[in-house]
């Protein structure tokens, strides 16, 4: 396959066997007679691989962080929009083998296809190098992702319950206090209450947008951060 070493050089590792490198790089459709095999293994270990890797990272990084905040960071983490940015950051698409449906169809930018990949190559690469060689090639990837996740790490109702938990307050309320508007657009008005505490109030085109909204609106009241 051409410029394997080009990619070997943007991993950061060298393979011995570069086959399974290969292989990490073969979608299904390249191999209708099934006489070689396709990432579909490599990907299913190379995601336990990088589900154990980021945990340690994780787990080392932010140690006061609490169980709760650390599996919203590990989904943040390993979810496959990132795994996609990273293969894309890798630039496999043009090394892809691939049928030639797949070709004519765009495979080489697939987002799931590169997160798959992404992932195979992962397990490519613990298999060829071992458990060192597997974390470092997740740690040069993903460790600025692990400071500057993309999305809150909570939404601001979840955020919201945690809150009133930690104080030993009741769980949160919403209550719709107005509905306005044609069924096919409507608008919703939804109050949030924690205890005694003043409510507050939030607005959206469904009731689930409203109450996100009033619990963030409360949540910036207490100066409380979705992030935190």
């Amino acid at each position: 396959m051409p410029d394997l070493v080009s990619l070997q050089q943007r991993l950061g590792y060298t393979f011995g066997e570069v086959g399974r490198l290969e292989t990490a790089l073969t979608h299904v459709s390249a191999i209708p007679t099934r006489k070689i095999a396709s990432y579909q293994r490599l990907e299913f270990l190379g995601d336990r691989v990088l589900g154990l890797v980021v945990s340690q990272m994780l787990f080392t990084t932010f140690p006061h962080a609490e169980e709760g905040e650390l599996s919203r960071r590990l989904a943040e983490l390993v979810r496959k929009e990132s795994c996609t940015e990273v293969a894309r950051g890798w630039h496999v698409g043009p090394l892809l083998r691939l049928g030639d449906g797949e070709i004519a169809s765009g495979a080489r930018d697939n987002a799931a296809i590169l997160a798959d990949v992404c992932e195979a190559i992962v397990g490519a690469v613990f298999l060829d190098g071992g458990f060192d060689a597997a974390r470092a090639l997740v740690e040069r990837a993903f460790a600025a992702r692990m400071h500057a996740p993309r999305r809150p790490l909570r939404d601001a109702k979840t955020a919201l319950q945690e809150w009133a938990q930690g104080r030993g307050l009741p769980a949160p309320t919403y209550e719709i206090i107005e509905r306005t508007g044609p069924d096919h657009a409507p608008r919703f008005r939804v109050a949030a209450r924690v205890d005694t505490m003043p409510p507050m109030e939030g607005k959206g085109p469904s009731r689930r947008i409203a109450e996100q909204d009033a619990a963030a609106r409360f949540l910036s009241r207490e100066g409380i951060r979705i992030d935190q």
